[in-house]
């Protein structure tokens, strides 16, 4: 028996050490279960990640030269940043080439999103075809980029209606209904190469046109329609020049009543004019002017009597509904759209939301600018 006892220690030995390890097996199974429980964190995580993580949006800009583009570009980008987003934003300064090569850029440099406001709405075809090469969403911003299939989506105001909003200013603040006139009138366009342009004007004529058809307003000039009141660039210098010379053409022995400006940068210009013919006194007060853009210079001149209206767009809510579409566009859901007619550019019909325009003259330009946080008083106080 002794003989035996080493084996018999050695077998005691061998049965401890498996009931050691199967004592331990209990222990790993909450392990590998942690490890499991890790693994489907992870994955539930990874797939809650949100479709901005990472994602690059080329905002391209027309020009700083007017406040209201300087605002939109910074809201979008506010707004955008706040979702988590990277935004690249650039100026082109109403150069078309140069808006050309920033949006290259930004198709080089592998954005996901370009949100476009076009200087020239018919130029932009063959950049955008890049982009959609690519997969880069498309969203033309406030102007509509024409002849290109790659347009996603736009977003803008009712551009027909702020036409209207003007049109229908100028009958109400010569009372035409019960005035016999005649009175007066001359008329600006927009850019011939921004789309809204023509929306602007066709909205106000829809309202004038049948007062100057049966003489109740004259066009002294006899100049209507876009191919002759167009200003290229919005420029408020040319709007200048041709008032002056429609006044002395046409203005030495009668009086201007009414100016359809479709933009406060014209509206500062015209009014400039006329002031420079003695427009703006006890003995000749200035004619109706509108405008649109509701910009600080032209609030000012409306305070002081000058302009006598504009039509002021929120660029905050523009720049909010862009982020709205771009966002459910890259996260699969419904974008927000209210217009699928009226927006065709040449090559289909692009899907839109319209924004409401609001009326602003010196009766409320505090109430709808300063009050709703859009301005502040400080900037009129002087």
């Amino acid at each position: 028996m002794k003989a035996l006892k080493p084996i018999s220690l050695l077998i005691v030995f061998l049965m401890a050490l498996a009931l050691s390890a199967c004592g331990s097996a209990p222990e790993s199974a909450p392990s590998s279960q942690a490890t499991d429980s890790s693994s489907t964190s992870q994955e539930v995580s990874q797939s809650s990640e949100p479709a901005t993580d990472g994602k690059l949006v080329g905002i391209s800009m027309p020009t700083k030269s007017s406040q209201r583009w300087i605002d939109d570009g910074n809201n979008m980008v506010k707004f955008f940043e706040e979702k988590g987003y990277q935004t690249d934003l650039q100026y082109a300064e109403d150069d078309i080439p140069n808006q050309l090569a920033q949006i290259e850029n930004m198709v080089t440099k592998g954005v996901d999103v370009l949100v476009i406001a076009a200087i020239d709405g018919t130029t932009l075809s063959d950049v955008l075809q890049q982009a959609a090469d690519k997969g880069i969403l498309i969203i033309a911003y406030d102007r509509l980029i024409r002849d290109s299939e790659n347009v996603d989506y736009y977003v803008t105001f009712d551009n027909f209606q702020v036409g209207v909003i003007q049109g229908s200013y100028i009958v109400k603040a010569l009372d035409l209904e019960n005035q016999a006139g005649p009175f007066n009138i001359e008329l600006f366009g927009g850019s011939p190469d921004d789309n809204n342009a023509y929306f602007f004007y066709n909205g106000a004529m829809s309202v004038l046109q049948p007062y100057i058809d049966s003489g109740k307003l004259v066009v002294q000039s006899g100049q209507t329609g876009m191919d002759k009141v167009s200003t290229l660039r919005w420029d408020g210098a040319t709007a200048q020049a041709r008032m002056d010379n429609l006044l002395s053409a046409n203005y030495t022995d009668k009086k201007v009543d009414a100016v359809l400006s479709p933009y406060d940068g014209l509206s500062i210009g015209i009014i400039s004019s006329l002031k420079g013919v003695g427009y703006g006194t006890a003995d000749l007060p200035m004619p109706v002017v509108t405008g649109q853009d509701a910009e600080v210079p032209s609030i000012k001149s409306i305070i002081a009597g000058e302009q006598t209206e504009t039509v002021f767009k929120d660029t905050r809510d523009l720049a909010q509904k862009a982020v709205e579409m771009v966002d459910a566009a890259l996260n699969g859901k419904e974008v927000p759209v209210n217009d699928t007619e009226t927006y065709e550019n040449g090559v289909k019909v692009v899907p839109s939301y319209l924004l409401v325009p609001v009326d602003v003259d010196a009766s409320n330009w505090k109430e709808v600018l300063v009050d709703s946080g859009y301005y502040s008083a400080d900037e009129f106080s002087q």
